[in-house]
């Protein structure tokens, strides 16, 4: 055979190979659904539609007659959904978040992580939109702009969402303050976006509390105000603005443009029944509220010098038959003397527990939870929450469950972060039928394990120098490099030649599974040259050394991604958060959700971080979806020493039926999970560790393996197997498409086939045998083609290989680089093809130049 021949079939051999071994893990370029969906996946969509459907109509609808939604207003910056829920010892059905409008770049990340969040818990979010600029500067496009971005959140996580525009615009200390005309105008027109859309969000016009009206700075001054707001202002006509004019109406914009009624009505720990108390009377002691506040306040007589015309809960709730939100809370100064904290508290919110149950129509209550200064309090540091300490938030608890009238959460569809890592194993359109690709790859792979036979007879120069001597299989190596770059091309979300093999000719053999067993396999083979030079102890810290290297990487990865999303040219998005694609569990009613793969990682940044935040980033509940299998090589890394002494001792057998016993705990068990890692939704542990205890025993006992599959009556037993399995699958092809019952087989086995036998998360049997398929055809086609493929592709694919680990922590900033990149079409093939070419010679050079060897780990 000339030289040109044996390139091209060398080529022809390697190109086979690699269609199909294959990486699909969690994402890869943008696809459509499958076509021919099954059964299965077609039934969970349906339940998980119908389910949001049932939420969504609940959310909108209000809490059920006679309830009330309620939830803390926390300061998302030291604070989050998952602390609150903690210190309260249960969920609630509502948050409260301040957002800057209009919304910029920064505004819109902040409600987006707020609206994830608060999906999480299945709660209902009321969103503050407060003005950051002059009133008059507002304009439609700006209401157009929040309105898509609501619209947006409710077709992907169906949270009710309650909007309460500039709030407390009746107040002097809030820049959009007592400017009634402009303030009507901007109300009106993102009601008018809002109701216009499709986002189900409720506009909530939510005052101050009146009491204290105009509140110093503007009392007896007009002369700042233009003709139209001193006409609206001085309800009484005396031309003055004073306690005697209304402190609501003039800022009403309009039955049509509010949904909600709000009010804020917060206890400051001063002032009287008859007198209302501003920043300029000191606050000097902690005083219990006294009886009847609350009510008093609801009656619009608390504080008032003169008497009202109505209480708001009767104008403005009761008339119009409106919903009303409650914004509420009691101060407390550390600094001071008085009473104690529980008794002030407890004081204020068992008024508004009686309070709300004596008014129907408030059906939500939103408590401050935060910490901050307060002018009230001679910008003193004031403490407004209920759940910071212990015995409080116990008692805010058992007050709030004996109360009966309010609604814990979840009260809406929850989107939780596991919901997210388990959405990132996806189906993607192969072009046709998803099984059709596993039979006709496994024949063609099998057709070539047949040949090999003869070619290994007629060419044996070009068989793999195995020459039994203890060292490193370079076959192993060169396979790794293949799986790992086929990880690094599909985690790289372009189009191409690369991505098309990768994507569609995949088998059922993702790089995820053979890059579990090989990894399995190469330390089953090193590790006892580990233990013969240092001895068995010794060998067992190396391996607790390099698992614990292994994650302290994970943990840099994880925080050094997390610094680069502040940088704002960085799409960190790309592999911070998750888009569904509509095929994975949550069905095509999921599909263009985003989850946040970050969850509660903001609060890293508060001083002291909160434990729970903490906790998520030490178990690795958080990180980047292209790493998160990462944390499960690095639980198995800490059993190898413990795994490799049964097997040292022969009872390797006992290892097997201890993993296949967990295997099968797992299958009848999905629930369960040992860890609450973000690998765990995607990569099971007691699932997935079964691919790699196969792996340490086969490395352990290679040779006698390899001596016994190439022994006469190995090779016919492994021939009959790899060409049994491929006719089989030939048959229930045959039968689906040609219109006959395969018996003994059923006439719907092919169709059920796929979701029964090779699902990836669950390493269902044909997953498991497609692994051992897989390896045992590669395997052998390297030993017979050796050199062709070696002088092909060796010089590439090998230092890759081992270095596999090294190169994967290094994917995760290869696919953040190209995401970053705007305006090139990433669907152009070629564009595609020069990228992943460029990106894998880059992987290589860096292998070759041992570029941060001493840091990752290989």
């Amino acid at each position: 055979m000339s030289r040109p021949a044996a390139r091209l079939l060398a080529f022809l051999v390697v190109l086979a190979t690699f269609a199909l071994g294959g990486a699909l893990p969690a994402s890869a370029v943008q696809a459509t659904t499958t076509a021919a969906a099954s059964a299965t996946t077609a039934e969970a969509a349906s339940a998980t539609t119908a389910a949001a459907a049932s939420a969504t109509t609940a959310a909108a609808a209000g809490p059920s007659s006679g309830t009330t939604w309620f939830g803390p207003d926390i300061d998302w910056g030291d604070d989050a959904p998952d602390g609150y829920a903690g210190r309260l010892g249960a969920t609630p059905s509502m948050y409260g978040v301040e957002i800057p409008y209009p919304l910029d770049r920064s505004a819109r990340k902040e409600f987006l992580r707020a609206t994830r969040a608060a999906a999480t818990q299945g709660a209902v979010l009321v969103v503050s939109f407060e003005p950051d600029r002059s009133l008059g500067s507002l304009t439609a496009a700006d209401a157009r702009a929040a309105n898509t971005l609501l619209e947006d959140v409710h077709r992907q996580y169906y949270t009710q969402v309650l909007v309460r525009f500039a709030p407390q615009m009746n107040g002097t200390w809030v820049r959009w303050g007592q400017q009634p005309t402009q303030f009507v105008q901007a109300f009106r027109a993102l009601a008018t976006a809002v109701h216009a859309g499709s986002s189900d969000a409720l506009m909530v016009w939510s005052p101050s509390y009146g009491a204290g009206y105009p509140f110093g700075e503007s009392a007896g001054r007009l002369q700042d105000l233009s003709a139209t707001d001193v006409s609206k202002l001085d309800t009484n006509g005396d031309g003055r603005l004073t306690a005697a004019d209304d402190p609501y109406a003039p800022y009403w914009p309009g039955d049509s443009a509010v949904d909600w009624v709000g009010l804020s009505m917060l206890y400051f720990g001063k002032g009287k029944a008859t007198e209302a108390a501003g920043r300029d009377v000191p606050l000097t002691r902690n005083d219990v509220p006294e009886a009847g506040e609350v009510s008093a306040r609801f009656d619009e007589t608390w504080g008032y010098e003169q008497r009202q015309r109505g209480s708001f809960y009767d104008r403005f709730a009761v008339a119009d038959d409106r919903p009303m939100l409650l914004d509420t809370g009691a101060l407390y100064d550390h600094s001071l003397r008085g009473d104690d904290e529980l008794p002030v508290k407890q004081g204020w919110w068992r008024q508004v527990i009686a309070a709300v149950q004596d008014r129907p129509l408030i059906r939500g209550v939103t408590f401050l939870e935060t910490n901050r200064r307060e002018p009230e309090a001679g910008n003193r540091v004031a403490d407004w929450r209920d759940t910071a300490v212990p015995g409080i938030a116990g008692s805010f608890r058992t007050d709030l469950e004996r109360a009966g009238d309010f609604v814990f959460g979840p009260v809406t569809e929850r989107v939780t972060p596991e919901a997210g890592a388990a959405a990132t194993d996806q189906q993607y359109d192969t072009g046709g039928d998803q099984m059709a690709w596993i039979v006709w790859c496994a024949v063609g792979l099998a057709v070539v394990f047949l040949l090999s036979g003869l070619f290994g007879r007629l060419l044996p120069s070009w068989r793999y120098p195995d020459d039994g001597k203890p060292g490193r299989d370079l076959r192993l190596d060169l396979f790794r490099g293949f799986i790992i770059l086929a990880v690094v091309i599909t985690h790289i979300e372009i189009g191409g030649p690369y991505s098309y093999i990768t994507l569609h000719a995949v088998g059922a053999i993702t790089g995820a599974e053979m890059f579990v067993f090989l990894s399995g396999m190469v330390l089953g083979m090193t590790y006892p040259f580990a233990i013969k030079k240092f001895g068995e102890w010794a060998a067992a810290i190396g391996a607790w050394k390099r698992a614990r290297k292994q994650y302290l990487v994970t943990l840099a990865v994880i925080l050094v991604v997390f610094a680069l999303s502040f940088v704002p040219f960085l799409n960190t998005d790309a592999i911070t958060t998750f888009t569904d694609r509509g095929t994975g569990t949550g069905g095509v009613g999921a599909e263009g959700r985003v989850y946040d793969l970050y969850p509660n990682a903001m609060q890293l940044l508060a001083y002291p971080p909160p434990w729970y935040a903490i906790r998520q980033f030490l178990l690795l509940e958080m990180g980047p979806w292209p790493f998160n299998i990462m944390g499960l090589f690095v639980v198995l890394s800490l059993f190898i020493p413990a795994f490799m002494w049964v097997i040292r001792r022969g009872f390797w057998w006992a290892l097997l039926v201890v993993s296949w016993a967990l295997y099968l705990f797992q299958a009848l068990n999905p629930e369960f999970r040992p860890l609450n890692s973000q690998f765990e939704a995607v990569f099971p542990l007691l699932t997935w560790q079964v691919v790699f205890t196969h792996g340490l025993v086969l490395g352990y006992y290679r040779r006698q393996i390899i001596a016994a599959l190439t022994g006469r009556l190995g090779k016919v037993l492994i021939g009959v197997g790899i060409g049994g399995y491929a006719l089989f699958l030939v048959y229930v092809w045959a039968g689906n498409h040609f219109g006959f019952t395969p018996a003994p087989f059923s006439a719907s086995m092919y169709d059920q086939l796929y979701n029964t036998a090779y699902q990836r998360v669950d390493l269902q049997w044909g997953r498991l045998v497609d692994i051992a398929f897989f390896a045992i055809v590669s395997y052998a086609i390297l030993t017979v083609f050796w050199k062709p493929i070696s002088t092909v592709i060796g010089w590439l694919w090998i230092p890759i290989g081992q270095a596999s680990l090294y190169v994967f922590v290094w994917q995760v900033f290869f696919a953040l680089a190209i995401a970053s990149i705007p305006g090139i079409d990433w669907g152009n093939a070629w564009i595609g093809f020069a990228t992943h070419t460029l990106l894998i010679l880059l992987a290589w050079y860096m292998v070759r130049k041992r570029f941060l060897f001493s840091v990752i780990p290989r």
